[in-house]
């Protein structure tokens, strides 16, 4: 069964705007591991957590997928972040992770109500593969809906959110 990808709208649930979110750290390194077994690792990169939620579409993807490919976090000769992760050679390390929609705002217990399914969720999480795919990127991936352990060395320390309807 295919879902079909939505286009770009920005419908409410539980008070928050869909949209899909990306944790992206600059790494020396990081890897992936299901059941004792690597599944994805990388060198110098980044390490791209995605969130979808329910009313994200291929264009979230997209934004997600370009913004990470042009992010000049790597520092050039005079120490300024001005290069892009395919300017330094490095690889892309993707990760579902459905927590990133998450709704702490009440309570104690996170609310998960804009997460999307998984049948809308994996196919956008693999066109953000996809996507930095074909911008020439070495991309590596996590396992979509399985328990991951992940390990990294965050390289700067530099970790930034991107959010597909820029409210942060």
């Amino acid at each position: 069964m295919v879902a079909r990808l939505r286009p770009l709208v920005g419908r409410r649930f539980s008070g928050a705007v869909a949209r899909m979110r990306a944790v992206v750290q600059r790494v020396s390194s990081a890897s992936v591991t299901v059941g004792g077994r690597t599944v994805g690792a990388i060198d110098h990169g980044l390490l791209v957590l995605v969130g979808v939620q329910k009313d994200d579409g291929q264009a979230d993807a997209h934004y997600i997928a370009a913004k990470v490919g042009d992010l000049r976090v790597f520092e050039d000769d005079a120490r300024h972040m001005n290069r892009s992760v395919a300017d330094v050679g490095g690889s892309v390390l993707v990760v579902s992770q459905f927590t990133l929609a998450a709704d702490c705002r009440k309570g104690r217990r996170p609310s998960f109500d804009a997460a999307a399914a998984p049948e809308l969720a994996k196919p956008l999480y693999e066109e953000v593969v996809r996507e930095l795919q074909t911008q020439g990127l070495r991309v590596a991936t996590g396992e979509f809906q399985t328990m991951m352990q992940v390990s990294l060395v965050n390289d700067g320390p530099v970790t930034l959110l991107l959010d597909s309807r820029k409210r942060f």
